[in-house]
Formats: structure tokens, sequence, C-alpha cells
């Protein structure tokens, strides 16, 4: 009898955490966060379950861009979303090449939020060594160069094992946009602006579980 109560609750709980999102009375903007991986998206129906904003994958280091960029770009503008970029930052490859990719696919434009740079994969696979403050370095020349590109700010999404590895996030005035599942994350040492409250979200219009966002009010 035990065992079954134990797997009906972690049943309940699985069921639960897919589809769990904070209330929106504490946090009323939230949004998604999309990339092509997640295959087809009807923004519309993201919309109509409460998503106001969209972040897109555009740019991976110095050369891969996201295919889905465009697209997507245009299907949620005519969804009615607020939609913002995203570009992935690799130790490894020059800032100045890393932004001249990020700019190719993501239009000079005021209507878009401000861009994010996505901070999870580490120097250790880098041919060279490359030492922290290089990263450092590197990282504050791009932040800087795509700031000349979109007018605003950029926004550092920061993984927490990056963060454990680097301690950027109380060193670099920038906002925060940090990554824990349904407990609020803490790792940044400050107030983030950005919550990944879910990293896997079933939601109706998505082939493919979401990320999940809410903005700090």
């Amino acid at each position: 009898m035990l065992a079954l109560v134990i797997g009906i609750g972690a049943a309940w709980l699985w069921w639960d955490t897919q589809h769990w999102r904070p209330d929106e009375g504490a946090y009323p903007d939230q949004g998604v966060e999309i990339s092509a991986s997640d295959g087809v998206v009807n923004f519309r129906t993201l919309r109509a379950l409460g998503a106001g904003f969209a972040y897109l994958h555009a740019s991976d280091g110095e050369g891969a861009q996201d295919p889905a960029f465009t697209a997507n770009l245009r299907s949620a503008r005519e969804a009615g979303l607020q939609v913002g970029a995203i570009h992935r930052f690799d130790p490894c490859r020059p800032a100045d090449k890393q932004s001249a990719n990020f700019v190719t696919m993501v239009p000079r434009d005021t209507d878009l939020l401000p861009p994010v740079i996505a901070l999870t994969r580490d120097a250790a696979t880098c041919e060279a060594r490359i030492n922290e403050a290089a990263v450092e370095s590197e990282l504050m020349t791009l932040a800087n160069q795509i700031e000349n590109h979109e007018g605003k700010p950029v926004i550092l999404k920061i993984g927490p094992e990056f963060e454990a590895q680097y301690g950027l996030a109380g060193r670099i005035e920038r906002q925060l946009w940090l990554v824990r599942t349904r407990l609020l994350p803490d790792y940044g040492g400050r107030p983030w602006l950005i919550w990944t409250a879910n990293e896997a979200m079933v939601v109706d219009g998505a082939d493919e579980p979401l990320r999940w966002l809410v903005v700090r009010s």
C-alpha cells in the first residue's frame, strides 16, 4: 500500500512539474524561450496561455545561427508578443566574430526587447588555454558591441555551473537572467530580472516542452 501511495505521489509531482508556472498575481509578466529545437510553435496559443513575450535563440558563437529565428520572430510579432534575441557566448572564440554573427541575424530595431547573452559554455574545451580574466574581457567586449548594435543594455543569462566557475554575476553591472525550476534562484548573489521558472513546461501549441519565464515586477 505504501509503495502505491509513493508511486501515485511521484506521478502527480512529475505531472505537476511539467505544467507548473508561477502565479500570475505574483508575476504578471510571463513569457517563453524558443529555439529551432522546440519544433513548430503556435505563438497565438502561447499568447492565449498567458505569454506576453518571447526570447528567441538567434546566434551561437562565431558562426552558428538558429534556422528558425527569422520565422519565429515574424510569427511571434504577428501573435502580439514582444520579442527579444539571444546569443550564446563561446569563450573559445573572439568577441568581434561573435558580435558579427549576431548582427547578421538580428535587425537593429528599437521595438525588440533588450538582447540576451547566454552563458553556459566554459573554456575547458577550448584548444588554447583561456584564463578567467580573458573570458570576462571577451564577454565585456561582446556585450558592448551588441549594445552598440541594439541600443540597449544586454541581459546576462547565467547558468549555475557557469556562475560557479567564473563568478561574474556580481562583477558585471548588467541585469541577470537565472535558471531554476520551481524554486527561486539565488546563485547570482543579487536580484535577477528574468527567471526561467520551468525548464521543461508542457504547453498546448508546442511540439516540445518549453522554457517558461517570468519577469520580476
